[in-house]
């Protein structure tokens, strides 16, 4: 297939004039081939760039119409002033109840339409890129849903708080020091719950905020620390085209994601970062990007906006650079050792699974009312 027949079956594809047979076919094409795949990602988002400017466009043409035909009739000079004050005057006591009420109205619908943006989509980036962190909102509904669960134990929160934003997180050391998104530690403090639902006290050690990464230590007396974690930290950059997976809380419940490694800069060029294709949702900021050999490769962060399954992973050789930067400025954490050996290479893809999930943690931030 060349270039011309491929741009041709990616614009039927987006404009929907497969049949189902076709679909399927050109599916298993872009999930085989990243390239392609990448290139589906990229008219998408051309695509709606061109809708954009077309509307702007449109919007000043109709204005440009409009200040004509006032200048035509009269209305306006070519300064823009109006000539008919006393009409404009009359116009306006006659309907300034219903211009206020309309106003009223209209300011209204902008706050609830900011509002549900700001609920469904916490955006950096001019609107591009989204954060993959928790909202208190959304804590509140998954806290809702669980029901009678939080009320059979009690929880670890402390009566007088407020939990202000959460995520994913995942041991870098056996002894419960907790790596995740700086964006994901809104508040002064945190509680971490593991796989089978059971909290512990955290502290914040560290956060890089250039880096996007922070450190947590679980500092619980509930918490046995692991002998040994099944996976290993890479310094290394991953290899494009590497099939990757990751573990996180965008829900109660963990949640398993599998993609590939699409690029290996970030947004923009961003060389701290990959771009990875994979489904990602608030809740998998801070969870682990890992290879089939076990390896983590990153922490998962954000993803764009307005293209589906593209998401971005702080590189994990950054770990080993936040964990320095914060030895540097607290002596106390030289007992952190980063794990770099791996005990889940060769084994099945669902034996990964299962060692991993019980090293990855739900991360609730809270500050003080």
């Amino acid at each position: 297939m060349d270039d011309i027949q491929l741009l041709a079956s990616i614009e039927s594809y987006l404009a929907g004039e497969m049949s189902p047979i076709e679909v399927a076919v050109f599916e298993a094409l872009r999930k085989k081939t990243p390239e392609i795949d990448q290139m589906v990602v990229e008219h998408k988002l051309f695509q709606h760039q061109m809708e954009d400017y077309a509307a702007t466009y449109n919007i000043k043409h109709t204005l440009h119409e409009v200040h004509t035909r006032l200048l035509e009739n009269g209305d306006v000079n070519e300064g823009g002033e109006l000539t008919a004050k006393a009409q404009v005057v009359q116009l306006w006591n006659r309907y300034k109840r219903v211009t206020a009420i309309a106003a009223s109205v209209g300011g209204v619908i902008a706050l609830v339409i900011s509002g549900l943006v700001a609920y469904f989509s916490p955006v950096v980036n001019g609107n591009q890129i989204q954060q993959l962190s928790k909202d208190i909102e959304i804590i509140k509904r998954n806290q809702q849903y669980q029901g009678s669960l939080i009320n059979e134990v009690k929880s670890k929160i402390p009566n007088g708080v407020t939990v202000i934003s959460g995520g994913s997180g995942f041991l870098i050391d056996a002894k419960g020091f907790i790596i995740t998104n700086a964006h994901v530690l809104k508040g002064t403090a945190a509680i971490v719950v593991d796989s089978k639902g059971k909290e512990y006290k955290a502290i914040i050690v560290h956060i890089d905020t250039k880096k996007d990464l922070a450190i947590l230590k679980i500092d619980d007396e509930d918490f046995t620390p692991l002998k040994s974690l099944p996976y290993s930290i890479g310094k290394t950059n991953a290899d494009l085209g590497d099939e990757i997976f990751t573990l996180g809380y965008p829900r109660n419940d963990i949640v398993y994601g599998v993609g590939y490694l699409a690029s290996k800069t970030g947004f923009n060029g961003d060389s701290l970062s990959y771009q990875i294709q994979i489904s990602a949702n608030p809740g998998n900021s801070g969870g682990p990007v890992l290879n089939n050999n076990g390896e983590v490769i990153g922490v998962l962060s954000t993803r764009q906006a307005q293209a589906d399954g593209v998401a971005f992973a702080v590189k994990s050789k950054n770990i080993f650079e936040c964990v320095a930067e914060a030895k540097a400025d607290d002596p106390s954490l030289e007992n952190l050792k980063i794990s770099v050996r791996s005990t889940i290479k060769g084994t099945s893809r669902k034996q990964q699974i299962n060692k991993v999930a019980d090293c990855v943690y739900n991360v609730k931030a809270f500050s003080k009312k």
